[in-house]
């Protein structure tokens, strides 16, 4: 394959072996995103939201 370049080395010779290296930053950023999210809701609902107050659910 490298035979008709002279002096040329080729470190890789797929197209995905250089493209692995542009998206595997993203690819491990999106997993760290979704496996926070994925935490977050399998926690539930915090009761911490000041805006509720203790009387939001009871009926007059």
């Amino acid at each position: 394959m490298t035979d008709r370049y002279d002096g040329v080395d080729l470190l890789a010779d797929h197209s995905i072996l250089l493209a692995v290296p542009a998206f595997l930053p993203a690819f491990l950023i999106a997993a760290v995103v979704i496996a926070v999210a994925v935490r977050d809701r399998r926690r539930g609902d915090d009761d911490d939201d000041p805006s509720a107050g203790p009387d939001t659910d009871k009926e007059d």
